[in-house]
């Protein structure tokens, strides 16, 4: 079932990452930025997802601010990103982000 918005769309690809699902995640992304392969960091422990902020700029485009934390080899990550999602015949795809510090 495709995502209803982007917002849905940026959480079910966190769940994603979160258990290693590849293939989800490069059928959710624009084949304009898609890369060839993914790489996980190995024995990361995802903690939660906040998102910041979600604006649809028009019926086909948005962009969801998000800080997503993980821990690694005992090591706090947080990844804040806002990221762009165009939506095309019917679904959505994460396009491409900006990291914030």
């Amino acid at each position: 079932m495709a995502a209803p918005d982007a917002e849905s769309l940026m959480r079910s690809r966190y769940t994603a990452f979160a258990c290693e699902r590849a293939d989800y995640l490069q059928a959710t992304w624009h084949a304009s930025t898609r890369p060839a392969t993914l790489d996980f960091d190995a024995g990361a422990k995802w903690l939660g997802l906040d998102v910041r902020r979600y604006v649809a700029t028009d019926a086909d485009h948005a962009v969801v601010e998000f800080v997503a934390r993980y821990r690694v080899a005992g090591r706090a990550v947080r990844l804040h990103e806002t990221s762009r999602f165009v939506r095309e015949e019917g679904r959505w795809f994460y396009v491409d982000g900006d990291l914030h510090g």
